[in-house]
């Protein structure tokens, strides 16, 4: 579904993407592990056409990505993206005025599922109620792709499990989901493949059954292979 072929990203001297090659599949979670800097973020604004690769090329169903992939592709960012006069109610409109995909009966079944009203202001919102609000809109398109950049970054437990019930309902075999994160743990749960960036290197792609009955490693232990003290790509 879609390819990424030696992509490389640079600002000024540094190097945010290195000659990464990925292939994404339908009907897969991903979980898209490494610390901060280590590429996931800048990889995923290229997928979604926010930033373009010095080299390399992006191909969705085999043409290269642009403004027809954009309509299958729904991309959750970590910043806060939202007018501060808006409310709920707005961001929906909102999305649906840019979206021919976005369904405004799905997401107000999501704002209820994230216990969110139509009528809170965005800017009066928690971290952990700004991330639900986040989920809900983008997981109101009817995409092909989802792209969540960090979408369990400080919010509390609860919020967490909300978050990962919705990625958990929108799987499906003819969609993708990749999900961006260092929370090990919480992805381990729900990924069955996971990606491993490290200082803007893709060092592996693995299924996550498969690693556990080959070499007896949870995620979490070949985490800390990778980026642990001295760790070692393999």
């Amino acid at each position: 579904m879609l390819e990424c072929r030696e992509v490389t990203k640079k600002y000024g001297r540094k190097t945010a993407v290195d000659g990464v090659s990925l292939k994404l599949e339908p009907g897969r979670i991903y979980a898209m592990l490494g610390p901060n800097g280590s590429g996931k973020t800048t990889l995923m604004k290229m997928i979604v056409g926010l930033a373009k690769p010095n080299s390399g090329e992006i191909l969705y169903n085999g043409s290269p990505v642009g403004v027809a992939s954009r309509r299958e592709i729904a991309y959750m960012s970590t910043e806060p993206y939202f007018y501060a006069w808006m409310t709920a109610g707005d961001v929906g409109k909102y999305y649906r005025d840019f979206f021919e995909d976005f369904s405004m009966e799905q997401y107000e079944r999501l704002l209820s599922q994230m216990e969110l009203t139509k009528d809170l202001k965005a800017k009066t919102l928690s971290s952990g109620m700004m991330a639900k609000l986040k989920i809900a809109v983008t997981m109101a398109r009817k995409a092909k792709i989802y792209l969540l950049d960090e979408p369990l970054n400080g919010i509390d437990l609860l919020a967490r499990d909300e978050i990962v019930r919705c990625v958990l309902d929108a799987a499906s075999p003819d969609v993708t989901l990749v999900v961006s994160s260092h929370l090990v743990d919480e992805l381990e749960k729900v990924a069955d493949t996971a990606i491993f960036m490290k200082e803007s290197h893709l060092v592996s792609v693995c299924g996550i059954d498969e690693m556990r009955e080959q070499s007896g490693k949870s995620v979490a232990d070949r985490y800390r292979e990778i980026y642990g003290h001295g760790g070692v790509e393999q």
